[in-house]
């Protein structure tokens, strides 16, 4: 048993270090791209471009640990089965599932590691990467709205955008305290960011589009007033925020406990946390697909009897593809429709681990 398990877990090791510089070299290179442009168009120092390459190298690893895990299992264990070594352990009597045991085992340990990167490592290099491209970049009018995170820095207004990209934004929500009154909340499907500055002021005017104005009526909670709008022109000062210092963190620069007290301030405000909630259950799940990926991996490879690299990468790739694009699916639904946080980040997990379990008790019993 020993001797077994040391010789299966000396093929995974190896497997695990091929796959791993391969994925974190390509993940690497693409980033590098980014970087030289700074370098080579926006004039920006060596010593500034190595530090932010640096910064991102612990977020790559949230990638490329999972990606490699599944890769070297379906390597490993298409190897043995290809060789017969499969047939070999079934017909000396020894259960197949028993294979599994220190691979789950394994798949904990590194699940774990990964929950601690999750939540000390990649936000504060999210964080200190972010402030040092503020540093150094050249502001637009673009750069005082960010998204991912909850924007407080207006007077007036907490922002939320999905996405930005240039001037145009998707996926808008701007909720309005009042004191005395319920939270008016303003959603739209896209806007422009237009510049209206002036000598003594700095504005920028929010141009919403395809949206409606929502809010409660305060003395009877049974009525709910929504209007729709083709367009609505929002005008934010930026003259307060451009005397600003700190830089304020976005959900991604955030630990779980730092999630959670953001979480219960937005509440007292009655402000949906949602985005919030997605990215704490993001971390746990993103965590746990090695487990995930171990389950699955482990009767592919029994079954399918390839041992050759190329077949191992394709099969890996393809899951890792339908992971990836599921928990996108899952966030833009979170994102746009209220989705359950709980449910959609889960989900790829769930739907990945019950396929396994199916795969392996028909690896086992053939």
């Amino acid at each position: 048993m020993k001797i077994l398990n040391s010789y299966i877990l000396k093929e995974l090791r190896n497997s695990f270090i091929f796959s791993f510089v391969i994925f974190t070299f390509i993940l690497i290179l693409g980033n590098l791209i980014k970087l030289a442009d700074l370098v080579i168009n926006k004039g920006v120092g060596l010593f500034s471009v190595g530090k932010l390459f640096l910064l991102l190298l612990p977020s790559l690893l949230n990638y490329t640990i999972p990606m490699a895990v599944l890769v070297s299992i379906l390597l490993t264990f298409g190897y043995l089965s290809a060789n017969n070594e499969i047939t070999a352990i079934r017909c000396s009597g020894f259960a197949l599932y028993r294979l599994l045991i220190p691979l789950i085992t394994i798949g904990i340990i590194i699940s774990l590691s990964l929950v601690v990167l999750e939540n000390h490592i990649i936000p504060w290099s999210h964080f200190v990467a972010r402030k040092t491209i503020l540093e150094i970049g050249t502001r637009k009018p673009a750069s005082y709205l960010e998204s991912g995170r909850f924007i407080k820095e207006f007077k007036d207004y907490i922002i939320f955008i999905h996405e930005i990209k240039g001037n145009k934004l998707n996926h808008i929500r701007i909720y309005q305290p009042r004191e005395g009154k319920k939270t008016r909340t303003i959603i739209a499907r896209e806007g422009l960011l237009l510049s209206a500055s002036t000598l003594k002021e700095k504005k920028i005017i929010l141009k919403l589009i395809k949206g409606s104005s929502e809010e409660q009526d305060s003395s009877d909670p049974d009525k709910f007033y929504k209007c729709n709008f083709e367009e609505y022109p929002l005008i934010l000062n930026l003259t307060q925020q451009l005397k600003r210092k700190k830089t304020e963190k976005k959900i991604k620069d955030m630990n779980i406990k730092e999630l959670k007290a953001e979480i219960k301030q937005l509440r007292r405000k009655e402000i949906p946390a949602i985005p919030l909630i997605a990215e704490i259950q993001r971390k746990f799940s993103f965590s746990f697909s090695v487990l995930a990926f171990i389950i699955i991996g482990f009767p592919l490879g029994v079954i399918t009897k390839r041992g050759e690299k190329s077949i191992g990468f394709s099969l890996g790739l393809g899951i890792i593809l339908f992971y990836y694009l599921l928990m996108a699916a899952g966030k833009g639904l979170i994102i746009s429709k209220n989705a359950n946080p709980y449910f959609w980040m889960w989900l790829p997990n769930i739907i990945i681990i019950a396929v396994g379990l199916i795969l392996t008790y028909l690896a086992v019993e053939r």
